[in-house]
């Protein structure tokens, strides 16, 4: 199999990372970390000026998982442009791979690489350009022109580092490179080419960081739950509005998604009001998770792919809060008002299937398509018969519902449920008590010339008094 390396140049004037503990530059700390999602043969290649350090890919294992050597290039130059990278290549050898992007070609294939770095300048390589102006005056202006001279001559003159790196960027010597290791945690460090005073202005330096954080998840095949995005003030800030500010991203799902992130970001920077202007950026993200993916279908599929309800259902409640996005989740409870709880839809295991819980027998009235929010209190005739819009005919019933001595919560007492805990000799129970939520009632299905079909119970306030409720229509 003929090697594959790709050589990637940053620009010089690139937004820059933070460095990690390690011993490769800091201006390649941020692209190795996306770049390592395709390979983990990854290594920066110093230089000096005025071309800068280059960062290589050793890619022959990876062309089949990415589709191809076609596919694979697509994608590393489409998304090498949103990293900052000037300049990508490819070649059968690394430093040749260099050469070709330092000279604006884009790949070294098709011949042999003696005669595709041949009409190549001297600054090409940094072995000729550090000899430039001593090979010049040999009228050597080419590598093709250094490859033709006497070996021996080259190498009592130039020293063999020249002669080296000519035969390992023709691919006569092996390509040998202390590999960058993936760190455990994420960490990196964005400063802004200006400042920024609108929050929703973050998200082009968000998305670089993100970009390289999806990078860092896609090489250990994990996703993540939560990552941290903070924001520096800048320098000339007042003392008052403090160092900067943090958003804490929380996803209901594990994912590492780049689009989805993306989006879910640009709806909470909606919310945020910047104190100051903002001149650095931050992403951290630790505690990976492993990240079940989809197989890939051996037959072309037409069906459109689009956002999951989960990722819609966490961008809306971005944009509208917690409490404005609700699901219901189903009870095993007597009691018909606490059958259904309503709680946030992107609480955690709040988007999992909804099972019914274990249900009693089956009730003997049927039950209403509608509840009301509280039980409508009735009035009665001289018989003590319930009327709503008129008399009510009762057609079946009773159905005794009892339960819920053991439900307590803060909150106002139902109608015909248990009596708050207030203190002994009390006139009046205070504004919020503990209740008893306990239910005592006997159901009936009623008939109403007006009103149709009702749900209604009956309660007994005291031993002398009792009372009727509406409690639920029937559709």
């Amino acid at each position: 199999m003929t090697p594959l390396w790709a050589a990637l140049l940053p620009h010089l004037q690139n937004m820059q990372t933070a460095p990690p503990p390690s011993s490769i530059d800091a201006n390649m700390h941020g692209l190795a970390l996306w770049a390592l999602q395709f390979t983990p043969r990854v290594a920066c290649v110093p230089s000096p000026a005025p071309f800068g350090d280059a960062l290589v890919l050793e890619l022959s294992a990876s062309q089949r998982l990415f589709g191809g050597r076609q596919q694979l290039a697509r994608r590393l130059l489409r998304e090498a442009r949103q990293q900052g990278v000037r300049a990508i290549s490819w070649a059968p050898s690394s430093l040749a791979a260099i050469a070709l992007a330092r000279s604006g070609l884009r790949h070294g294939f098709g011949a042999p690489l003696a005669q595709v770095l041949a009409p190549l300048p001297l600054a090409a390589l940094d072995a000729t350009a550090h000899h430039a102006q001593l090979l010049s005056q040999l009228g050597c202006t080419s590598l093709g022109a250094v490859q033709a001279l006497p070996r021996g001559g080259v190498a009592r003159r130039f020293g063999a580092e020249l002669l080296a790196a000519l035969d390992q960027a023709c691919g006569l010597r092996p390509d040998q490179y202390p590999w960058i290791d993936l760190p455990a945690r994420f960490d990196a460090r964005l400063e802004l080419p200006m400042r920024i005073d609108q929050a929703d202005g973050l998200m082009h330096g968000a998305r670089h960081l993100l970009l390289q954080l999806c990078g860092w998840l896609a090489a250990q095949r994990a996703g993540i739950r939560s990552c941290t995005l903070r924001w520096c003030h800048d320098a000339m800030r007042s003392k008052h509005v403090g160092d900067g500010g943090e958003l804490v991203l929380h996803t209901a799902t594990t994912t590492r998604d780049v689009g989805h992130l993306a989006r879910l970001l640009q709806a909470h920077l909606a919310h945020v009001q910047l104190l100051a202007p903002v001149g650095e950026l931050s992403l951290h993200a630790d505690a990976p998770e492993a990240l079940h993916e989809a197989s890939a279908s051996l037959l072309p599929d037409t069906t459109a792919q689009g956002e999951s309800l989960v990722q819609v259902l966490e961008r809306i409640t971005a944009r509208l809060g917690s409490h404005q996005v609700q699901r219901p989740q189903l009870q095993a409870d007597h009691r018909p008002e606490w059958q259904v709880q309503w709680q946030p839809a992107c609480q955690l295991g709040a988007l999992s299937p909804v099972h019914l819980p274990a249900q009693p027998a089956v009730p003997p009235l049927p039950q209403p398509s509608f509840l009301l929010a509280e039980p409508l209190q009735l009035l009665q005739d001289g018989n003590s018969q319930p009327l709503y819009q008129g008399p009510l005919q009762l057609l079946t019933g009773p159905q005794r519902i009892e339960g819920g001595w053991w439900h307590r919560s803060p909150g106002f007492v139902l109608p015909g449920d248990g009596e708050a805990d207030t203190k002994p000799g009390a006139s009046t129970p205070p504004p919020m008590a503990q209740i008893a939520h306990n239910a005592v009632r006997d159901y009936w299905v009623a008939y109403s010339a007006h009103a149709g079909l009702l749900w209604v119970f009956h309660t007994r306030l005291s031993a002398q008094d009792s009372a009727w409720f509406l409690h639920g229509r029937f559709a």
